[in-house]
């Protein structure tokens, strides 16, 4: 593949990246609606809610599979209108048990897409032979906020979750129909693949899965705690008690699109490293500083930590000789994704004991133990 078609590929899958996020902030964005349009309670929603990632849950040992026997250009464009698809019947859903089922094919489809467009990233990177990952990323976190926003305006112009989640899958299909072409093929040759059965990770993988459980952990802890912490702890003023979440998005999607360069200039082992190091200051200033615009930089930092280790670690798992890079992400993304889920409910059960301060302390010691673990992982330099 020649440069030209490097560029090519790399502009295409950037776009994949951007429509992916897209569709999730678009969804986000229309929670209140939908919960509104349902006449659902604060408890019905949220066992609903967790129907998206029980399906995210259900397909995560099999996505890697998929793709590494059908190849992760095949599958991501199927799985991609699979996702629109069920982003239109979650806008239609009637009642609730039609929302739960959209929401379970919702995370069902969501995951073979991730997993495949991560694929697709790794191999493009090994093609350039440099990191060009994390800026993928760093897209992705881009379309969600174009997502929120797009929500935001059907929202001003009270168009309905429907006909606004049409408009989305029209565009999002449209796009994945003429840039699917531009797609890696799959590899030439590939390992034989174990049997389709579950296997705990081991090794290589699991060092990876552990630090991608920490990170991910900090991650949705921020998502579903920062407002809290801002409203409770420091009892901000209104205006700003979303502040620390808003500057963490912010942080980390900056981090996302400056992770290359820096991996390039300092390495991969020490830009995992200096993470760490930054997830536990940025939370721990937080903690030991309990004041708006202290706790703010606390979250600036705590973004700029989180920002590029998944990326990073995707990258390193997709390289492993001797097993098919989609299998080797989808374990490690499994591990990452199951910290993302129980972060948060750990937060609470935590801080209902002793704290939300102190809960956030426990939390931070994560960034330590991913020091202490990319320290004896090899393929990480």
């Amino acid at each position: 593949m020649n440069e030209a078609e490097r560029k090519k590929t790399r502009f295409s899958l950037t776009v994949y990246f951007l429509i992916i996020g897209i569709c999730f902030g678009s969804w986000a964005s229309r929670i209140p609606d939908i919960k509104e349009h349902l006449s659902l309670s604060e408890g019905m929603l949220g066992s609903l809610l967790l129907m998206l990632p029980l399906g995210q849950m259900t397909m995560m040992p099999f996505s890697g599979r998929i793709a590494a026997r059908f190849g992760s250009r095949q599958v991501l464009r199927i799985a991609l209108m699979g996702y629109v698809s069920m982003l239109v019947l979650i806008g239609h859903a009637a009642a609730p048990w039609q929302l739960a089922l959209a929401l379970y094919g919702f995370g069902l489809c969501g995951n073979m897409g991730n997993i495949s467009v991560n694929t697709q990233g790794v191999m493009l990177e090994k093609l350039y032979g440099r990191s060009i990952f994390s800026a993928f990323h760093g897209v992705w976190s881009v379309g969600g906020f174009c997502g929120a926003s797009i929500g935001l305006l059907m929202m001003k112009f009270d168009i309905a979750p429907a006909y606004h989640f049409i408009g989305i899958a029209v565009f999002i299909a449209l796009n994945n129909l003429y840039f699917q072409k531009d797609l890696l093929p799959n590899p030439a040759s590939q390992p034989d693949l174990p049997k389709w059965r579950i296997r705990k990770p081991k090794g290589i993988l699991l060092q990876l899965g552990i630090m991608c459980f920490c990170t991910m952990s900090v991650e949705g802890c921020m998502f579903d705690w920062a407002g809290v912490y801002f409203k409770e702890v420091i009892q901000a003023p209104g205006q700003l008690v979303s502040l620390g979440y808003a500057l963490f998005m912010i942080s980390m999607a900056t981090g996302r699109f400056l992770g290359d360069r820096l991996a390039e200039q300092f390495g991969r082992k020490r830009m995992v490293i200096n993470s760490g190091i930054m997830i536990f200051t940025g939370l721990m200033v937080m903690v030991a500083f309990p004041m708006v615009w202290i706790s703010a930089l606390g979250c600036v930092i705590t973004g700029l930590g989180v920002s590029s280790i998944v990326p990073l670690l995707y990258g390193s798992a997709g390289k492993l000789k001797l097993i098919p890079s989609s299998v080797a992400i989808a374990s490690v993304a499994g591990i990452g994704y199951f910290g993302f889920l129980m972060g948060p409910p750990m937060i609470g059960f935590i801080a209902e004991a002793t704290g939300l301060r102190v809960s956030l302390a426990i939390i931070s010691l994560g960034g330590l133990l991913i020091v202490w673990v990319v320290r004896k992982v090899s393929i990480i330099s």
